[in-house]
């Protein structure tokens, strides 16, 4: 199981937040589109790191098109000596369409598609073969030298997709490299939603599950006191709350049969009720969604609730919290797995 820290800010502080990372045990580095763009820290992270792996999670793919995505991507994997990942995610309707002003439509036929564009550019550019790509919602048929950056000598760079509904996961499987799964997830269900979806991907290409990586950012509880622990609880509780107050997720409420709750949310989430909605986080629905442990004993409970389910993890700690406790799970993490 590897494990991904999350680096934010500055050039100089993403610069010394990657080193860091590398020295604590981290085996990979990612970036948010949140507030900022999620290529350009990376190439802040790629010149002062050797060894940890660097990606987007996520970037929008529908803010962009295939061919200016296949050129950013390109040059990262390049600038990080094949060390990049390029970790994509579709948004929601009124983002693409309000927010970005691009179209929106059939986002997993889409988002397919978006894929499989991305490859048939980079081939080209990797082999000199004539780019001829037609699809339904993209169209890539004219590749000159002139703008052609040539091979790469890393090749084509990983794609992960981060994906919730089983439409979405199903195209994850069938021509993605890997998965990134929502935090607002629960194991059981990625036994009876995900894991069947991402078979029948598989098993359209003929895919391997042992050629296919899941990552999951994993809620975690923890604390060393009273005033601690109160504060994680509370903290992961809203976070919780604020991912089930969307209706698109309410299908990992209803495996649980709480799908009322996630309605009584999305009301109060209306009326910007957001205390309110950490409220109607059950202590049971809190130890469904996050591993709830002391630090020495986080590691144990991680492996035990997704060990040989989960490719690597990162920690989701939606609190203020001591960030130095997670150089020593970590090293659990590794001595234990």
């Amino acid at each position: 199981m590897k494990i991904d820290g999350m680096v934010h800010g500055t050039f100089e502080e993403i610069a010394v937040q990657a080193q860091q990372l590398e020295r604590d045990g981290y085996d990979g580095a990612a970036t948010a589109e949140t507030g900022h763009d999620p290529f350009l820290p990376l190439a802040a992270a790629a010149g002062v790191t050797t060894t940890l792996e660097l990606g987007t999670s996520i970037a929008v793919a529908f803010a962009r098109t295939p061919m200016t995505l296949a050129a950013t991507a390109n040059d990262l994997h390049f600038a990080t000596n094949g060390r990049f990942t390029l970790g994509l995610g579709s948004q929601i309707k009124p983002h693409i369409e309000r927010r970005f002003s691009m179209p929106w439509s059939h986002p997993a036929p889409r988002m397919r598609e978006f894929i499989l564009a991305l490859r048939a550019i980079w081939h080209s550019w990797n082999t000199g073969e004539k780019l001829d790509f037609r699809g339904e919602f993209y169209t890539h048929t004219l590749m000159t030298p002139f703008f052609s950056p040539g091979p790469n000598p890393h090749g084509a760079p990983k794609v992960t997709l981060a994906a919730v509904g089983d439409k979405m996961t199903e195209v994850a499987g069938e021509v993605a490299d890997g998965i990134i799964l929502h935090p607002f997830t629960t194991a059981d269900y990625v036994q009876g939603v995900t894991l069947p979806a991402l078979a029948r991907g598989f098993e359209r290409v003929g895919k391997a599950r042992a050629d296919f990586e899941i990552a999951y950012p994993v809620f975690v509880v923890t604390g060393t006191d009273d005033e601690s622990w109160e504060k994680a609880r509370t903290g992961t509780k809203r976070q919780i709350a604020f991912y089930g107050s969307t209706p698109g997720y309410r299908g990992v409420l209803e495996q649980h049969g709480w799908g009322d709750i996630g309605d009584e949310m999305n009301k109060l989430s209306k009326q910007g009720e957001w205390v309110a909605m950490g409220d109607l986080v059950t202590d049971e629905m809190l130890d469904t969604f996050a591993v709830v442990a002391a630090p020495d004993a986080l590691a144990a409970g991680i492996l035990a609730r997704w060990g040989g389910t989960v490719d690597r993890i990162a920690f989701d700690a939606p609190y203020e919290h001591d960030s130095t406790l997670w150089p020593s799970v970590i090293a659990d993490i590794k001595r234990q797995a």
